[in-house]
């Protein structure tokens, strides 16, 4: 998928709810999803402390958000049968909350690991 600057200027307009069920649908027709990646996966945190695993839905999305403390990380595609069958089950169980669709301006939305994975489910249910 080829994202071009309006469609990414659009949907980065979002509000985070509107950004999270994108996520959902593009992430279950094109059947992966993106992180940052150097020398390990980027994270980020909520206010209270606890781990974020940020997960963007396209390539061009997530290339935003690799500046600041991300600077020099790179995009990396995550199959939906490896998010979903490997990484959602060790985030659950390493207590780390998924990130859905960070801006450069907005930490998106952290859906606990069941919702995310219900979320993703129930969109593939359609296809």
């Amino acid at each position: 998928m080829k994202l071009n600057d309006k469609q990414i200027s659009a949907v980065i307009a979002l509000p985070s709810k509107d950004r999270y069920e994108h996520f959902i649908k593009v992430v279950a027709d094109w059947q992966e999803a993106w992180g940052l990646y150097q020398d390990g996966w980027a994270l980020a945190g909520t206010e209270d402390g606890v781990q974020v695993f940020p997960l963007w839905p396209a390539k061009e999305y997530a290339q935003l958000c690799a500046e600041n403390e991300w600077a020099g990380h790179e995009p990396r595609a995550i199959p939906l049968s490896e998010l979903t069958g490997e990484l959602l089950p060790r985030l659950k169980k390493d207590g780390v909350l998924p990130g859905v669709f960070y801006t450069p301006s907005n930490k998106g939305v952290t859906p606990s690991v069941e919702e995310l994975k219900n979320a993703i489910d129930a969109e593939l249910s359609n296809y």
